[in-house]
């Protein structure tokens, strides 16, 4: 019982599985992607600093490494699914916060409710710092498929979990480290030789030049 109860819970994500139920060269626990995240929005968040924007570190930092713990009480759903519809997003973030609310009511003292219930919630919001780790989150995911993608995973849901994420990415190019990933990060990435590579560059250019297209 106790704080101790949620310490525990920490080696718990590294049980937790994303993208559960499909073959997989390298699997990605929870704890290792909030970790990654973190990083990630470091960097982002750097890159909007050094273009004239003031960054809440402290927030974004509780959002980043936070954003996926009530994961813990739902389990990781895949991508193409939870996002399905805006409704179905907000729902399952409706269900996911209720479920940590009621974990903090019955495991923490009273003092440190407030404080956790901020952190635990749902970190991706008009804020700075929640529309970074909204675009931290995204980069991740298109990594992870893009290593399956890399490694001839045959299964097309990897094409399609990377065109998903990059259209994500893609939805937040009025930030500065969208532009710079874009511009500076992704040709990089695009230059590395392996099979599917003429596939993917075509599929990235593709989404790239829609999201440049002014809407009809």
């Amino acid at each position: 019982m106790g704080v101790h109860t949620y310490f525990k819970t920490l080696s718990d994500l590294e049980h937790l599985y994303r993208l559960p139920g499909k073959f997989k060269f390298q699997t990605h626990n929870v704890a290792a992607h909030s970790f990654k995240v973190s990083k990630i929005a470091q960097f982002l968040g750097t890159v909007e600093e050094m273009n004239g924007e003031t960054v809440n570190w402290r927030s974004l930092y509780e959002k980043a490494l936070n954003h996926d713990y009530a994961e813990l009480f739902t389990g990781d759903i895949k991508t193409p699914v939870k996002y399905a519809t805006a409704e179905l997003k907000e729902l399952f973030s409706q269900v996911e916060e209720k479920m940590a609310r009621r974990f903090i009511e019955a495991e923490f003292p009273k003092e440190f409710h407030e404080p956790y219930f901020r952190r635990l919630k749902e970190g991706k919001d008009e804020t700075l710092e929640g529309r970074i780790l909204a675009v931290a989150d995204k980069i991740d995911l298109l990594y992870e498929a893009y290593g399956e993608i890399l490694k001839r995973n045959p299964d097309p849901l990897f094409f399609e979990i990377y065109e998903e994420a990059l259209n994500t990415i893609l939805k937040f190019q009025d930030l500065h480290c969208v532009k710079y990933f874009v511009e500076f990060i992704m040709p990089d990435m695009l230059a590395e030789k392996f099979m599917p590579h003429s596939e993917l560059r075509d599929l990235t250019e593709r989404i790239i030049s829609r999201s440049d297209s002014p809407p009809n």
